[in-house]
């Protein structure tokens, strides 16, 4: 029972000599390197890319009125129909301007056969005065009377055309052509003069997208382009759609405010894009894109070495020893899935790409190189 019992002991003590050998051998290895995988820095000519939230715009967006009150009586259009110049789009109740048109047209004829009859009597008032058989007193009466009456007939026909204005504008017809938008007054609605909005017409095509941009940005732009926004810049826009597909037509800049938003800081300009498919509507968000000039041997890493805390930037560098350091940086123009680096790294460094959320700074790292066409075949998957 003895021996048993210094048996036993003695097979405790080994155990525990051995798990102490175990972890005096894992302490002088130290800790295990994180396993990342990081790529060169990339150094090459790049042109400069400037990138603007923007909006779809119609070039022209008009509220349809009536010019005169009364009861809608037809409605030719219906929500979302597209509609031609000059095409019938309403029709007011024009009874009772039928009726004004015909009383302005009565009086005026009233007025007109007055006129003619003062005009004979003023001729036979002359040729009396003229044989001294009536007084001039007489005759400038007449002639008074006569200019009188022509001009209450010149004020019949204003009114004559007043009133046949008012017919016609019982009629409402499309401004230009475009598409009617989905509110639109039904017959028996009211319509009052100038008041009851009766529909919303936009044009189609082409359209504006409006984007504003920075005064910095605009002062560099300016100052590349002698006082002006460069053609090379302002006439070769590509816009992507919400979708990130990019639309296939090239868009220019047409319009450019004529000062600063006094709340904003920035300056708003629209371009200008043809839309012969109808597919830019009013309303929808893109993204314009513009080519800027050539940055000679710029510095790029991947986007998704980049990490955003609190404003800041900060890529994590493989450092002597393969130890991992973070490194502020300032970051310029995004380029594809690549991003210019302005400040903060040289041509001859590797960044982390994935893994530097475990990297710490001065740990050591299992460092997988990668290259671009890494990147790409990741981005597919």
């Amino acid at each position: 029972m003895l021996l048993k019992r210094k048996i036993v002991g003695i097979s405790f003590i080994l155990i525990v000599l051995a798990l102490a050998g175990c972890g005096s051998q894992q302490a002088m290895q130290g800790p295990q390197a994180i396993e990342v995988k990081a790529m060169p820095v990339i150094v090459r000519d790049t042109p400069r890319t400037y990138e603007y939230v923007g909006q779809v715009q119609a070039k022209n967006e008009v509220q349809i009125y009536s010019r005169v009150s009364g009861n809608i009586v037809a409605a030719m259009v219906k929500g979302g129909d597209a509609v031609s110049q000059g095409q019938p789009l309403f029709q007011i109740d024009r009874s009772q301007y039928d009726a004004a048109l015909l009383n302005t047209q009565a009086q005026l004829a009233q007025a007109q056969a007055v006129l003619s009859n003062a005009h004979l009597e003023t001729n036979r008032y002359r040729t009396l005065a003229s044989q001294q058989a009536i007084s001039q007193q007489t005759l400038d009466n007449a002639m008074a009377t006569e200019a009188q009456n022509a001009a209450a007939v010149e004020a019949y026909k204003a009114q004559v055309l007043q009133a046949a204005d008012n017919v016609n504008n019982t009629l409402i017809t499309a401004p230009f052509d475009g598409r009617i938008g989905v509110n639109v007054l039904r017959p028996g609605s009211y319509a009052g003069t100038g008041s009851t909005v009766l529909a919303t017409i936009s044009s189609v095509g082409p359209v504006y997208v409006q984007f504003s941009m920075s005064e910095t940005e605009y002062l560099h732009l300016a100052q590349l382009g002698g006082g002006a926004l460069p053609n090379s810049w302002g006439n070769n826009l590509k816009l992507l759609l919400s979708d990130g597909s990019e639309y296939p037509l090239i868009g220019h800049i047409e319009q450019l405010d004529r000062g600063l938003g006094t709340d904003t800081g920035s300056i708003t300009i629209k371009a200008a894009f043809d839309n012969p498919n109808q597919l830019l509507l009013p309303g929808m968000f893109a993204r314009i894109v513009a080519q800027g000039e050539i940055m000679q041997g710029a510095i790029l890493v991947p986007q998704r070495a980049v990490q955003q805390l609190l404003g800041k930037t900060f890529v994590t560098v493989v450092a002597d020893g393969d130890k991992a350091e973070t490194r502020a940086v300032k970051m310029g123009p995004r380029v594809g899935n690549l991003w210019v680096v302005e400040e903060g790294l040289a041509a001859n460094e590797v960044v982390v790409v994935d893994g530097y959320a475990k990297a710490q700074p001065g740990m050591q790292l299992k460092v997988n190189m990668i290259g671009l066409d890494d990147l790409t075949d990741q981005a597919k998957n």
